[in-house]
């Protein structure tokens, strides 16, 4: 893998996890996954938007 299908692919998984949490906290009714979903949503944007303009995020160039 090369590093931003490596990064594409993490901030893709958070997104996506993200997502599924909203879901099931909204059909579950239980607020804090609700909450967690819409936490691990926007740090996975946040990540896909440095990704994107090539920053370096947590202070490393990549993880693997």
């Amino acid at each position: 893998m090369t590093r931003t299908a490596a990064t594409t692919c993490l901030e893709r998984s958070l997104i996506i996890l993200g997502i599924i949490l909203l879901i099931i906290g909204f059909i579950a009714a239980i607020p804090i996954i609700w909450t967690i979903g819409i936490i691990v949503v926007v740090i996975g944007a946040i990540l896909a938007l440095l990704g994107m303009a090539g920053h370096a995020v947590g202070g490393r160039r990549h993880y693997f």
